[in-house]
């Protein structure tokens, strides 16, 4: 084959610099191990983690998780609840920060997290970017927050949501056949992460 026929098609043009989200839905098994049952389950893992993280630094003593109707997913827990406010780098709020930026989150900071279980995970983010709707709702210092998402994208700002006498933070996510494309047949092992997290 001539170095013509060889570089012909392949230029400039042909490198795609994907960004985190873009990326994360166009090679998923990359971030969650696959895209059959134990990557349904690392999804479900990632959010809890989150909360069970809270728990070991003393902030939160009750975590339930929810199966919907729907094949959706929902995580409550009593912590402190994901921070709100401006995030002066990226200019939203740290929660959309969280939600949608790969690698973003307080475990890095040791003055938030003393210990963490979470930090070989990849993060809520990638639940949001595989999911084809996700609804986060924070309640810390008397207020209620909420932002919902579409495939890893914020479909409005943060905003308050009224008052609430509780801390904490709730998730709840619909993971995206799309992305996922065996998912129709794996929902049936829901239970088996309840089994898990029993155990």
């Amino acid at each position: 084959m001539s170095e013509d026929n060889k570089s012909k098609g392949y230029s400039a043009d042909s490198i795609q610099a994907l960004e985190g989200m873009e990326h994360v839905r166009m090679r998923p098994s990359m971030y969650i191990g696959d895209i059959g049952i134990r990557g349904l389950h690392h999804l479900v893992y990632e959010v809890v983690d989150n909360s069970i993280d809270e728990a070991m630094a003393g902030h939160c003593n009750n975590i339930e998780v929810t199966i919907l109707e729907g094949n959706g997913i929902k995580v409550v827990d009593n912590g402190r609840g994901i921070p709100v406010d401006m995030h002066k780098k990226e200019g939203v709020s740290a929660l959309e920060v969280v939600m949608t930026k790969i690698g973003a989150g307080g475990k890095f900071d040791k003055d938030s997290y003393k210990v963490s279980g979470g930090l070989h995970g990849v993060g809520v983010s990638v639940v949001n970017a595989l999911s084809r709707h996700l609804r986060a709702d924070v309640f810390r210092e008397k207020k209620a927050y909420i932002q919902e998402y579409e495939r890893g994208k914020a479909i409005y700002p943060v905003k308050e949501n009224g008052t609430s006498t509780n801390n904490g933070t709730t998730v709840t996510f619909f993971p995206d056949p799309q992305s996922l494309k065996i998912w129709n047949t794996v929902m049936r092992h829901w239970h088996l992460v309840c089994v898990n997290f029993r155990s």
